[in-house]
């Protein structure tokens, strides 16, 4: 029997059981008794979860990301730790990487350090919104306790996300670029997760709009890296000739990329393509316009300095810890998902809007 059990028979919702359990008064007399009865009549006994900032909490949350060695990550963490720090709650990290068995893993072990709520950040969490089993260890985490999601998003009960509207700011600069005369992007992601379908499809239906029909041969997936971001671009915009050409006698060299702006899903491979528009000698932003993604301390480190689509980080994390605190005081009310907005913030890789 858990708190699920007790919201069905009662017929209520687990919140109006969490505020029976922290003695609300916002709960009827009618209401209050019978959750009661059912709850003496079980043997029900309320977990930390059920109790939340009652006694008998540990007061810790668990947050895992993919790789903490991402730039987006790291900075995640930094804010979450020292918003739940202020909030009196000690943080447990844990790194899952990117495959579904190990995500689950990492979950798992967080529950069994009986943490009070889960923060999982990063949209691989959100898989690629296709197969519901990519995201059922998620669902299943959430009959135990309440799981917060950044920049991704899960349907489910007891599931919250918070985002930023990557789909509209990559319809928007899109479309200020095409503006400016641009009509070959070369568009960088480095995954097929939920985010980065997210802008592939703003990016895309922007170009449509303005009745462009998207290149799939500028649609590129590299690491977020920016050397091999660099040499691939280096590699593959290079004239070939018949003698650069290995295999049967029959094969064809591939065209070189021809492109007049770059979009990528992140900083780091922007940076890449600003070095390598500096080995090719081009001139930013006349000769080339590019556009980062996540306004991270990358986009400061290179010369010119990158514009980057700011994605609100650090307001996505203060909303994410001040619903999970409403949560586990009792107030299961929360909004299911909460869409923030986006800024532009214009450096040297970009002409001036």
């Amino acid at each position: 029997m858990n708190i699920y059990d007790i919201a069905s028979q009662a017929g209520v919702s687990i919140a109006t059981v969490s505020r029976v359990l922290n003695g609300s008064d916002k709960v009827s007399p009618r209401t209050r008794a019978r959750v009661l009865e059912i709850i003496e009549r079980s043997g029900y006994t309320p977990n930390i979860f059920a109790q939340g900032l009652g006694i008998g909490t540990i007061h810790a949350v668990g947050i895992l990301v993919p790789d903490i060695s991402d730039l987006f990550m790291a900075d995640s963490v930094a804010f979450l730790e020292r918003l739940l720090r202020a909030r009196g709650y000690s943080s447990l990290l844990a790194t899952s990487g990117f495959e579904r068995e190990s995500k689950e893993q990492q979950v798992q072990m967080l529950l069994s350090k009986k943490v009070d709520a889960l923060i999982l950040v990063g949209s691989t969490y959100a898989g690629a919104g296709v197969d519901p089993e990519e995201t059922g260890y998620i669902r299943r985490a959430a009959e135990q306790i309440p799981v917060f999601l950044i920049n991704g998003q899960v349907e489910g009960e007891n599931i919250f996300s918070c985002v930023c509207d990557d789909y509209a700011a990559m319809y928007s600069i899109t479309s200020q670029l095409i503006g400016r005369g641009h009509r070959r992007f070369l568009f960088l992601t480095d995954s097929g997760s939920y985010s980065a379908l997210q802008k592939r499809a703003g990016h895309e239906d922007a170009l449509r709009d303005a009745g462009i029909t998207p290149d799939p041969a500028l649609s590129l997936r590299m690491p977020n890296r920016i050397h091999p971001v660099r040499d691939q671009l280096l590699e593959r915009t290079s004239e070939r000739t018949p003698g650069d050409v290995s295999g049967s006698a029959d094969a064809s060299p591939e065209a070189p990329l021809r492109f007049d702006a770059v979009i990528a899903t992140d900083d780091g491979m922007a940076v890449g393509a600003v070095k390598y528009a500096a080995a090719r000698g081009l001139h930013l932003p006349d000769d080339l316009e590019i556009v980062g993604y996540n306004n991270s301390s990358l986009s400061v480190a290179c010369e010119p300095e990158l514009t980057s689509i700011d994605n609100l980080l650090s307001e996505m994390c203060e909303k994410t810890v001040h619903h999970l605190h409403e949560y586990l005081s009792g107030d299961h009310d929360q909004p299911r998902q909460v869409r923030l907005g986006w800024r532009l913030v214009e450096r040297g890789t970009t002409k001036r809007s």
